[in-house]
């Protein structure tokens, strides 16, 4: 069944490979029904103009506002309801775009997952720990946490346009409250090519993504946080109770006696510790109780100013 898909590319400082991409596209999906949306974010080269000559829509915003606020323009203007995500920088296959639009009809997002990512050697351990923690989350294998290709329904993605980031995290983020939620993620192998141009991507980023899984988790599996925190602090707090009742014997000759009761043997850092964890704890529960209740904010509610469709060019 050739049913029609909109294909979003985020674009910023693409002139050198929006051309290609489009082209590719074009070659690789020839007989099916779709369009193609590329979403200039402020760029400062020739990326709209480009990619106006090559005949597709584009949108685009009057300053850069990052690659999650792109994706939520185009998820917006897509005319269809089933979407494919890729880069504008040439790391993505377009002939995987029929297995992950066919996988669709059994998971509610796959996930274009990179049989090898050229990752430079100093993120991987910062990549490492944020996958970890995804996965500790929501309690399930993640292959490939923030692959820049995948296909979703565009309903199901304005469910979340509330959590999701703005940045450079919004694959992540979204993957994270998907599988939260008990939707179906799976996961298609694709190769991934070197990309032409430079990455946006930046070290400081790595910090935003925790920040956004940890809001994430908060908002989806509060224990996950609360728990252990509460835990820390008990185990904390009962080890030094023991250790000021060992000290006060140790004072007494082993005779506590009515010692225990006319005088301060158990320090005050053990009583806040103790009862900092019983907080915690029911903090916790009363925020897994409020998460189970509480609906996402209207997706409609997004707010697309700064963001403008460029019109066709006209015939040469």
């Amino acid at each position: 069944m050739n049913e029609p898909f909109s294909i979003l590319i985020p674009a910023y400082n693409e002139a050198g490979s929006i051309a290609s991409v489009i082209q590719g596209l074009r070659a690789a999906l020839q007989g099916r029904t779709f369009e193609i949306i590329v979403i200039d974010d402020g760029s400062a080269d020739q990326t709209a103009r480009i990619a106006l000559e090559q005949g597709v829509r584009v949108l685009q915003h009057k300053r850069n506002r990052g690659y999650g606020a792109s994706l939520k323009s185009g998820i917006l203007a897509g005319r269809h309801e089933r979407l494919v995500i890729m880069d504008a920088d040439g790391t993505y296959p377009a002939e995987s775009i029929p297995e992950l639009i066919a996988a669709l009809k059994d998971a509610d997002m796959v996930v274009g997952m990179r049989a090898k990512e050229n990752i430079p050697l100093l993120r991987r351990p910062a990549k490492w720990i944020l996958r970890r923690l995804a996965q500790y989350i929501t309690a399930q294998k993640i292959p490939d946490l923030n692959s820049g290709m995948r296909a979703f329904r565009r309903s199901l993605a304005m469910r979340y346009f509330s959590v999701v980031s703005d940045r450079f995290s919004f694959t992540t983020t979204l993957t994270v409250a998907l599988l939260s939620d008990n939707y179906v993620v799976s996961y298609l192998p694709i190769e991934y090519h070197q990309r032409v141009g430079k990455s946006k991507i930046v070290p400081w980023d790595f910090i935003n993504f925790m920040i956004l899984t940890l809001r994430l988790s908060m908002l989806f599996n509060p224990l996950k946080i609360f728990i252990p925190a509460s835990f820390l602090c008990f185990i904390t707090g009962a080890v030094k109770f023991i250790l000021d009742i060992m000290v006060a014997a140790e004072k007494n000759g082993g005779n506590l006696g009515l010692y225990i009761l006319t005088h301060r043997t158990i320090s005050i850092t053990a009583m806040i510790l103790l009862l900092a964890g019983l907080q915690i704890l029911l903090i916790g529960m009363m925020s897994d109780g409020l998460a189970r209740k509480i609906g996402l904010q209207n997706p409609l509610e997004y707010r697309t100013h700064a963001v403008v469709e460029l019109d066709p060019l006209p015939p040469s």
